[in-house]
């Protein structure tokens, strides 16, 4: 090489262990009996595991429900043909409400004494949650247009209805008969009302900076008030979160509507807890955020039905039998229009909604 052109930098002890662990991709190298014999560091984290005490023990036994991946390892054994199974749901048996979901790669090693299996994990959780939110807000925009119109249609013939009961009200000479016209005002009205709270405030928010927590207290005091006494409600805050522009009212609206679902799932006994947590680098639907307020509201009842779980947020959708299936779809109304989202995710004796509201920041 030329003096001008300077010389290559070398590599001293390089170890290409090091190169490998600073992949954002799970490397998991497994023998014929399926025990781990490589992990880099990224397949630990993503599977909450140490390779240290894997050594020795099948894979699938650091798995919570391992059927599914046992079934594509046994495949790719037996076969010796590499294959990818995208979206695959993972549980490791430490953690097993944390699911990962992931995108998986099986390579048969065949040049290794005896028979051996690479496998690459891409996290696809994230993903996936973004997918489906915006999944969401499309369907919410779709749903909250739908209603709107359907709300004009029939509030029209409400108002015609309430104003000749009205006209039929002076012209009744029996101030008895007039109760008939007072069941119609004020069913009327009713549904006037029903139909009003189906649209959702009009108004835009009024943003200003206050503390999340202030609002977790004042609904924890609401809830107090309202819940059975064997209902023990727990507060779970990180003091590390600062305050957030939104509308202090419509959030106050939202937490109550999801806080109120959580305790009508309780018997006279149960648990709910509101938690909340700062996240950073967050997407919400496809816009990111350096910060991201995390409130969550734990219950413990039998969660959410799964034929309910695709349209839960969706006006009149309710699994109760005396309920409006409003709540809820209010609530996320009110969250989007403060710049986040409401998610959920349930099995039976743990439900855990969880609004995603950005932080220093005007949405």
């Amino acid at each position: 090489m030329s003096a001008g052109r300077g010389t290559p930098s070398v590599l001293t002890h390089f170890d290409p262990a090091d190169l490998l662990d600073a992949l954002s991709t799970g490397l998991l190298m497994l023998d014929a009996q399926l025990c781990p014999v490589y992990a880099n560091v990224a397949a630990q984290d993503l599977l909450a595991f140490s390779l240290n005490s894997a050594r020795g023990r099948p894979f699938t036994e650091l798995l919570h429900e391992p059927a599914p991946l046992l079934l594509l390892l046994r495949r790719a054994l037996d076969s010796g043909a590499g294959l990818t199974q995208r979206e695959l749901a993972l549980r490791p048996a430490d953690a097993p409400r944390e699911a990962r979901t992931v995108d998986l790669t099986i390579s048969p090693l065949p040049g290794l004494t005896g028979r051996h299996l690479l496998l690459e994990l891409a996290d696809a959780t994230q993903r996936q949650r973004i997918s489906r939110e915006n999944d969401l807000l499309a369907r919410l925009d779709g749903s909250r247009l739908m209603v709107r119109q359907l709300a004009h249609e029939i509030k029209n013939p409400l108002g015609g209805l309430r104003g000749a009961a009205q006209l039929l009200e002076r012209e009744l000479p029996a101030p008895a008969l007039r109760e008939y016209t007072q069941v119609i005002i004020g069913e009327a009205d009713r549904l006037a009302a029903l139909v009003d709270s189906m649209v959702g405030p009009n108004s835009a928010p009024d943003r200003s900076p206050h503390n999340i927590h202030e609002v977790c207290e004042h609904v924890y005091r609401l809830l107090r008030a309202e819940a059975h006494a064997g209902v023990v409600i727990h507060r779970d805050y990180d003091p590390s979160l600062p305050d957030g522009r939104f509308d202090r009212n419509q959030l106050i609206q939202a937490l109550l509507n999801v806080a109120r679902n959580a305790l009508q799932a309780q018997d006279e006994q149960g648990r709910i807890i509101l938690r909340t947590r700062a996240q950073m680098h967050v997407s919400i639907g496809s816009t990111p955020h350096r910060l991201v307020a995390c409130v969550q509201v734990e219950d413990h009842g039998p969660g959410v039905p799964e034929h309910l779980r695709s349209s839960i947020f969706y006006p009149l959708v309710t699994g109760r039998a005396n309920g409006t299936g409003l709540g809820l779809a209010v609530a996320q109304e009110l969250v989007t229009r403060n710049g986040g989202i409401i998610e959920f995710e349930s099995e039976a004796g743990r439900t855990v909604f969880t609004l995603l509201l950005p932080l220093g920041e005007d949405p």
